[in-house]
C-alpha cells in the first residue's frame, strides 16, 4: 500500500464490543486509525466526524439495522463497506450487496482473512485516488465527490460558486470567513468574482438552503463576513 496504511481510517459499526475491540486492536497493529461507533441512533454523525476510508458494518444493531445505515451512508458517500455478520445466508448476502455493500464476511471470521479483505479493499479504492470527505452540519451533508448537498434524503444542486462558498464556510465552522477570503476561493475557478457577484451567489445559496428547510444556515457578520455556527437562531 505504498507504505501509507497509516493514513487510512476504519469505522467499526458493531454493538458487540468484545468483537469490536478485538478488531480495533488488530487494525491498530496494521497502523489503521480506528473508531467504534457509540451512538447507534445517529451513526451518520459519527461517520461524518471521523471521515473513514473503510467501514465494517454488522447487520444486527440497536434501533436500526446495518442495512438501514448502509443505505443512508450510500446516499452521501461511496466509501467501501464490508458487512460482518453471523447471518451469512444467501438472502442476507444478496440484501447487503443490493444495499451498496462491497463485501461480506461471515462470523466467526479468521483475523487473517479480515486483514486480507480490508487491505485488498483499501488498495483497490485508494492507491490511485484520494479520499473524498463528507462534511456534516445540522444534518446536511456536503459531498466533495459530486459537489452536492444532501438534506432529509434530498440532494440540493449547487453551482460551482455556491459549492465553493459552502465548502469554505463548512470547513471553517464557528469561524467568521471574510468576504475577501471567499472571493479568493472563487477566483480559484475560471472567473474573476467581484463584491456584487459574491453577494448574489451568497443570497442565491441562502434561498436554496431556506427552501430545503435549512433556515439561517449561514449567518452574516456585517462588515466582516459570514459564518456557519453550531448555534441555531
Amino acid at each position: 500500500m505504498n507504505g501509507g496504511e497509516g493514513m487510512y481510517k476504519l469505522l467499526i459499526i458493531e454493538d458487540d464490543y468484545g468483537i469490536a475491540n478485538a478488531i480495533k486492536e488488530q487494525a491498530e497493529s496494521w497502523n489503521l486509525e480506528t473508531h467504534i461507533v457509540e451512538n447507534f441512533r445517529n451513526v451518520l454523525t459519527e461517520f461524518a466526524d471521523f471521515q473513514p476510508h473503510i467501514i465494517l458494518l454488522d447487520i444486527s444493531l440497536p434501533f436500526f439495522n446495518g442495512y438501514h445505515w448502509c443505505s443512508e451512508i450510500r446516499k452521501i458517500s461511496k466509501v467501501p463497506i464490508i458487512f460482518i455478520s453471523s447471518a451469512a445466508d444467501n438472502m442476507n448476502i444478496v440484501m447487503a450487496m443490493n444495499m451498496g455493500a462491497d463485501d461480506f464476511i461471515s462470523k466467526p471470521f479468521d483475523r487473517s482473512v479480515l486483514t486480507a479483505k480490508i487491505q485488498a479493499m483499501l488498495r483497490r479504492c485508494y492507491d490511485f485516488s484520494e479520499n473524498v470527505p463528507v462534511i456534516e452540519h445540522r444534518g446536511a451533508f456536503l459531498n466533495t465527490s459530486d459537489n452536492t448537498l444532501t438534506y432529509n434524503d434530498e440532494k440540493i444542486s449547487l453551482t460551482k460558486n455556491e459549492y465553493r462558498i459552502l465548502l469554505c464556510l463548512m470547513e471553517n465552522k464557528n469561524v467568521v470567513v471574510s468576504r475577501e477570503r471567499l472571493m479568493e476561493r472563487l477566483w480559484e475557478t475560471d472567473s474573476f468574482v467581484d463584491e456584487n457577484t459574491l453577494t448574489v451567489n451568497v443570497n442565491r445559496l441562502r434561498k436554496k438552503l431556506d427552501l430545503a428547510g435549512l433556515n439561517d444556515f449561514i449567518t452574516t457578520k456585517f462588515g466582516v463576513g459570514y459564518i456557519i455556527s453550531e448555534e441555531i437562531k
